[in-house]
C-alpha cells in the first residue's frame, strides 16, 4: 500500500472516530461509524491474500448489519419519543436493539464469532487498530447511553464474554487469535460495569489499549505470529521479550502491574452494587485467561538449544494441540 493511501485511510479513521465521539445526533454518529468501517477495510485486505479478503468480507458484512441495527434503534426511539438526541434513548426496545448492535461492533458474546477470524486474517498493525481504535466509537456510544441500558442483559453478556474469551483461548497456537479472545474477555469486564460506573469503563478501555498496543508492537518488531516462532524470540531479542513478559502479566491482571488496577476497581464497584456472585465469577473466570497469558510469557522467555527448537517446530507442525506440553516434554 502506498504511503499516500495509508495516510488517507488513517486520517479517515481519525475523522470517523472524532465525528462519532463529538456528535449528539444519531445520524452523525452513524456516519462516523460508517467512515471508520470503510477506512479499515482496505487496511485489512491490503495483502490480497485469500484469508485477508475473507477477513475483510466478514468484517464488512458484520459492521454493515450492526450499523443497520443502530439506524433501526435510533429510528424506533425517534418514532416513539420524537428525539434524535443520543442521550435521550428512553424506549426499551430501542435500548435492546442498540445493545445488540454495539455488541456486534465490539465483538461481545454472542456476537463474537467474526472477531478472531478477522484478526487472524489481518496484519499485526491492522489487528492493533481493530483491537483498540475501532472499538472507541462504539464504547463512546455505550458511555453516552449507559443510563438507558439493561443491566441484567449486559451482565449476562459480560459474564459469557469473560468465560468464553478465557476458555477459547486455552488451546490456540496462533497469537492473533489468542489476543482476539483476550480482547473479548476484557470487553466483558468493561460491559458489566458501564451501567454502574461508566468512567471506570473508559479507564479500563484506556489501560487495555495501552497494554494491547505494547503487545502488538512488540510482536510486530519480533515478526512473530505463532507460538512455534515465539519460543525462539528470547535468543534473538531478550529485552523485547522481557517487555513482552511484563505486558502479558499486566494484561492478565497480576498485581502490582497496571492491569490489576481496573479489575480491582471493577470488583470493588460490583461489591458496592450488591453483585458479589458476579464479582466472584469474574475473578474465577479470569484464571482461564491467566493460563494462556502465562503460556505466552513462558514461550517468550524460554531459552532452548538449537536442536530442541527444531524439534519443537517439527512437533508443532504435526500436532498443533498444546505447545506448553511439548516444551515440558522436550525439556524432560
Amino acid at each position: 500500500m502506498k504511503p499516500q493511501a495509508k495516510l488517507i485511510f488513517i486520517m479517515s479513521l481519525f475523522l470517523g472516530t472524532t465525528i462519532t465521539m463529538s456528535s449528539n445526533h444519531w445520524m452523525t454518529a452513524w456516519a462516523g461509524l460508517e467512515i471508520n468501517t470503510l477506512a479499515v477495510l482496505p487496511m485489512i485486505s491490503k495483502s490480497h491474500h485469500p484469508r485477508a479478503i475473507e477477513a475483510a468480507t466478514k468484517y464488512f458484512l458484520v459492521q454493515a448489519a450492526a450499523s443497520a441495527l443502530v439506524l433501526f434503534s435510533s429510528m424506533t426511539n425517534a418514532w416513539h419519543t420524537g428525539q434524535w438526541d443520543i442521550t435521550q434513548l428512553t424506549h426499551p426496545t430501542s435500548s435492546l436493539i442498540l445493545t445488540a448492535a454495539i455488541s456486534m461492533k465490539l465483538g461481545l458474546v454472542p456476537f463474537h464469532f467474526w472477531f478472531p477470524e478477522v484478526l487472524q486474517g489481518s496484519p499485526l498493525i491492522t489487528g492493533l487498530i481493530l483491537s483498540t481504535a475501532i472499538k472507541l466509537p462504539p464504547i463512546t456510544l455505550l458511555y453516552m447511553t449507559s443510563h438507558s441500558l439493561n443491566p441484567e442483559l449486559l451482565t449476562t453478556m459480560a459474564l459469557l464474554s469473560i468465560a468464553l474469551g478465557g476458555w477459547m483461548g486455552l488451546n490456540q497456537t496462533q497469537i492473533r487469535k489468542i489476543l482476539a479472545f483476550s480482547s473479548i474477555s476484557h470487553l466483558g469486564w468493561m460491559a458489566i460495569i458501564i451501567v454502574y460506573n461508566p468512567k471506570l469503563t473508559m479507564l479500563n478501555f484506556l489501560l487495555y489499549c495501552l497494554m494491547t498496543a505494547a503487545v502488538f508492537l512488540t510482536l510486530n518488531s519480533m515478526k512473530v505470529l505463532k507460538l512455534s516462532t515465539l519460543i525462539t524470540s528470547w535468543t534473538k531479542s531478550p529485552s523485547l521479550s522481557s517487555i513482552f513478559l511484563l505486558t502479558l502479566l499486566s494484561l492478565a491482571g497480576l498485581p502490582p502491574l497496571t492491569g490489576f488496577l481496573p479489575k480491582w476497581l471493577i470488583i470493588e464497584e460490583l461489591t458496592k452494587q450488591d453483585m458479589v456472585p458476579a464479582a466472584m465469577m469474574m475473578s474465577l473466570l479470569s484464571l482461564l485467561g491467566l493460563f494462556f497469558y502465562l503460556r505466552l510469557a513462558y514461550c517468550a522467555t524460554i531459552t532452548l538449544p538449537p536442536h530442541t527448537t527444531n524439534h519443537m517446530k517439527k512437533w508443532h507442525t504435526n500436532k498443533p494441540v498444546n505447545i506448553s506440553i511439548a516444551i515440558l516434554t522436550t525439556l524432560s
